[in-house]
């Protein structure tokens, strides 16, 4: 299985086409090899998931509840044809997809375990700023002792 993906990187969007960073490509299991689906993703980012994690991802729709049944069948419904990645990791992203996370010419790449999002970087400060005021609101440096 790909991942552990970890991490925010900041890059360009170019003729619809973004990099994915090295690190994250470093991630991917031979099984999914540089073969990725892209969907939509949650608060109107982009989902970028390894051919392998998104096989394991619709094999749970078989034994999921109708909550899972559900994202699977919306997650289809915005996915593009695989995609195998060009060159140094080039992935083409639709219009459409483009246009549903407001991205145009700048994009924030973002490790989400099992995933990587593709967010607007101004829609991503502002969420990213909202998280960590809650975070600071509930924990203390006591939380952090293991």
């Amino acid at each position: 299985m790909s991942g552990d993906f970890l991490g925010t990187f900041e890059n360009s969007v170019n003729k619809q086409r973004i990099t994915i960073p090295a690190p994250f490509k470093a991630k991917f299991s031979s099984e999914a090899g540089q073969t990725v689906i892209i969907t939509a993703g949650p608060n109107y980012s982009i989902a970028v998931f390894p051919l392998d994690n998104w096989n394991e991802l619709n094999a749970k729709a078989d034994s999921g509840d109708e909550k899972v049944k559900k994202l699977i069948y919306n997650l289809k419904d915005f996915a593009t044809p695989e995609q195998t990645l060009e060159g140094p990791g080039r992935v083409r992203i639709s219009d459409e997809l483009l246009e549903i996370a407001d991205i145009t010419d700048s994009v924030i790449i973002k490790g989400e375990g099992s995933y990587i999002s593709l967010w607007n970087p101004d829609k991503f400060k502002k969420l990213r700023q909202q998280k960590l005021e809650a975070h600071q609101a509930e924990f203390n440096s006591l939380d952090y002792q293991l």
